[in-house]
């Protein structure tokens, strides 16, 4: 279980470095392409900076889950493991309801399956 739940963080923090990427570095391109039909084209120019902030964001949350991986204390990793996989299930599931029901899918579906798996060890 724990090679799973571990392989599982893992998942959610590069998705959510890939997110970071996207929004900060990106979004006039990759951004646009994620977004399609979301967003109407001429709004991605005049939303960049709004997108670099949210990707900073996504950055706390990978480098959250990243930092699991370096914490001794087994009870402690798994409860920080918790709290930041709790937080992208809260960030997938707003991002749901106020963009687009696909965010849920991407985003929260995998951290809600890593986060049981982080439970079940």
């Amino acid at each position: 279980m724990e090679i799973i739940s571990k392989i599982l963080i893992a998942i959610v923090a590069l998705e959510h470095l890939y997110i970071l990427y996207m929004e900060m570095f990106a979004w006039e391109t990759l951004g646009k392409k994620t977004f399609k039909g979301s967003l109407p084209d001429e709004m991605f120019k005049p939303t960049k900076k709004l997108a670099a902030n949210q990707g900073l964001y996504n950055g706390f949350l990978s480098a959250g889950l990243i930092w699991t991986f370096f914490i001794c204390d087994q009870i402690w990793a798994k409860n920080v493991a918790i709290f930041f996989l709790t937080c992208v299930i809260a960030a997938g599931i707003y991002g749901a309801l106020s963009a687009s029901k696909k965010i849920f899918f991407v985003q929260a579906l995998p951290a809600i399956i890593a986060l049981i798996f982080v439970l079940l060890r």
